[in-house]
């Protein structure tokens, strides 16, 4: 997984426990594309102060996730149904011994793309 999807990931599941001056200085950064030395004047402080900050929040949100596994769960849960998804798609009315079944069928197949598609808008 690439570095930024990493860490915003590891906002969107952890950032809610982080002090308010970490999460600000996170969303700065890592939401807001600010730089170190932006960040810095902004925040009165040391482009330096700013770095050590941001990366003892990451080991922070990252140790979260090492205890937790929230994030690997949900990609898990992402392949998972996108396998599922794939696999209802392939199915025709002919493969469905009566009406009722393929009308079965068709029901959790869209109640299957719902899931999929809010997944893949988020």
């Amino acid at each position: 997984m690439e570095r930024f999807a990493k860490m915003a990931l590891l906002a969107d599941f952890y950032g809610p426990l982080l002090t308010p001056k970490q999460g600000r200085i996170w969303d700065l950064h890592y939401e807001q594309d600010f730089s170190l030395v932006e960040i810095a004047e902004l925040e009165n402080i040391s482009r330096q102060a700013v770095y050590d900050l941001l990366k003892r929040t990451e080991k922070i949100l990252q140790g979260y996730e090492d205890k937790l596994g929230l994030i690997h769960r949900f990609v898990d849960e992402q392949h998972k149904l996108s396998e599922v998804y794939q696999l209802v798609q392939e199915f025709e009315q002919k493969d469905f011994s009566n009406e009722k079944a393929w009308e079965r069928h068709q029901s959790i197949s869209q109640k299957i793309d719902e899931m999929y598609r809010d997944i893949e808008a988020s």
